[in-house]
């Protein structure tokens, strides 16, 4: 028999709640995480301004009242530093550091029909066996994209993914590049900035980025928000992607010219993803309405860039805005505004490689000290595809998943039994506060366990048509968004190679309402479109 029931694979936001629950049920379980200690996305992201873009308050796990009680955010979005030792504290409270093994990098996992077992491999050649599998990996941090130029071993200087942050890095009075200008580097140029002696920012595809509104949070505001927790929670559990924020339910086409200028306006003044989540319910499905967004975002970022020109070039021109999901910023137009910052455009002028000095494009070279990847991940499938799955037949799940995954309600896979995923592909994570979500998938990963023993069954794992039927209700929920014109990670499309159709999509976008109460009424079916066997 296998040493314990479940094996869980990362020990982040995922994974130390997922633990919890099962214990709650008396189910066996143990965590390997590849770092030293828990946090996961939020252990590996050390890098200068790194921090939530969902309100701490709603970030946070929700199942301990105590908890909340106990624990003072100081800020409205947390700082990465806060939030690792809010895990850190969370796994200690509850003492999940003995089930957990760190330091270990799970390199396979294979399926045995014969034991009905899972046999995972480590990156030391150790090996365990379980019952069943959890991957609480992330949709991000495990899989950062890699520079695609050549040279990249060759530069001289200190080079790294933003994944990567050397300990101790002093970038004061440093030539520093940072190539990209998605979320993560709209966090980072604003802090290097400021100390750097030249930041040479390389940008491929402008993002429409809005207003974070951070702040820290006073006395008073503390006591109201640990008084008001559990309607916080509660009005999660309403809204299309469990934030505090939620659609106005008019159309901006439907209102007057002075109306819609008055809700972007109070919007945008507004704490985190108002703008986004919180503005007229017609902007994200008719491109009409959201032309009026886009041009009024355009606007705000024109006002707060000096040189006219390098404004246009940091303002969207192939998507609109809210299409990819918006990245928070604070004072990063400004940042433009520096002497001591420049813009690469590589529409102009490509990378044509990495040199021992520096960065060459068209138009020639730049030398620096330091090089920041600031490149991304490989979102919600990259993850899966870094360990080697293999489940009946020994079928690998690349290979099931060569035209685009193929998953029922997110949560499990054909032909891979008794394999779970936390915000796997083809569910609300994608649109969703995190944190939310996870609680919700682990609650009903850890129930779906819990009836396959009481069943004193063996296995569980989706059924082929029921599988293609949430594929095809994933697509077609996502065909009416405007994003699904758009290659992002939303629709795992690469920019290469989209041509504008839709042939899969990695979330689900009917809203996180729409997804629980799918779930809760599948369970209350016994589980209907699953085989438990």
């Amino acid at each position: 028999m296998p040493a314990q029931e479940v094996i869980i694979i990362g020990a982040g936001v995922s994974g130390l709640y997922q633990l919890h629950r099962l214990r709650e049920l008396g189910i066996s379980a143990h965590v390997y995480e590849a770092n030293d200690d828990v946090g996961g996305t939020w252990y590996k992201n050390r890098y200068p301004g790194a921090r939530f873009d969902s309100e701490s308050y709603t970030y946070a796990y929700s199942f301990s009242r105590a908890l909340v009680d106990e624990w003072d955010w100081s800020e409205h979005f947390a700082a990465q530093p806060e939030t690792l030792r809010y895990l850190q504290h969370v796994a200690d409270r509850f003492d999940l550091r003995r089930d957990i093994t760190f330091g270990r990098r799970v390199v396979s996992a294979v399926f045995d029909e014969g034991s009905a077992t899972w046999t995972l491999t480590f990156d030391d050649n150790s090996t365990a066996t379980s019952r069943f599998v959890i991957s609480a990996i992330g949709v991000l941090t495990a899989a950062p994209n890699a520079a695609p130029w050549p040279g990249v071993e060759d530069f001289a200087g200190v080079s790294f993914h933003t994944s990567d942050w050397p300990e101790n890095l002093d970038l004061t009075d440093k030539r520093v590049a940072v190539i990209g200008t998605g979320a993560t580097a709209v966090q980072l140029i604003p802090e290097v900035a400021r100390v750097a002696r030249q930041l040479t920012v390389y940008q491929r595809t402008p993002n429409w980025c809005a207003p974070l509104g951070n702040a820290p949070i006073s006395a008073a505001e503390q006591a109201d928000l640990k008084a008001r927790a559990d309607d916080l929670f509660a009005r999660c559990r309403t809204t299309f992607g469990a934030f505090v924020h939620d659609a106005d339910r008019r159309k901006a086409l439907e209102v007057s010219a002075e109306e819609r200028q008055e809700l972007f306006e109070r919007l945008w003044n507004e704490r985190g993803f108002a703008i986004w989540m919180g503005n007229f319910r017609d902007l994200l499905v008719n491109e009409e309405a959201n032309k009026l967004i886009s041009d009024f975002v355009a606007d705000k970022i024109r006002a707060r860039v000096h040189d006219k020109a390098l404004a246009d070039k940091l303002v969207p021109k192939d998507h609109g805005f809210g299409t990819r999901r918006v990245p928070m910023e604070t004072n990063y137009y400004e940042a433009y505004n520096r002497d001591n910052v420049e813009l690469v455009d590589l529409h102009e002028t490509p990378i044509v490689r990495i040199t021992r000095d520096g960065i060459a494009t068209s138009d020639g070279e730049r030398a620096f000290d330091v090089i920041v990847y600031a490149m991304g991940f490989d979102a919600i499938t990259g993850p899966y595809d870094r360990i080697d799955i293999r489940g009946r037949g020994g079928r690998a799940l690349r290979d099931a998943w060569s035209d685009g995954p193929r998953t029922l309600f997110g949560l499990m896979t054909a032909g891979f039994p008794n394999f779970c995923m936390i915000i796997g592909p083809q569910q609300a994570g994608g649109f969703c506060n995190m944190t939310r979500c996870i609680e919700t998938n682990s609650d009903w990963i850890a129930a779906l366990i819990d009836a396959v023993r009481a069943r004193g069954a063996s296995t569980v794992e989706p059924r082929e048509d029921a599988q293609d039927a949430w594929n095809d209700e994933v697509v077609a929920s996502a065909e009416r968004m405007l994003f699904t014109k758009v290659p992002s990670w939303f629709t795992g499309a690469r920019r290469a190679d989209f041509d504008g159709t839709l042939r899969n999509s990695l979330v689900y976008v009917g809203g996180v309402p729409a997804f629980n109460e799918r779930l809760a009424d599948v369970a209350a079916r016994g589980y209907d479109g699953f085989v438990i066997a």
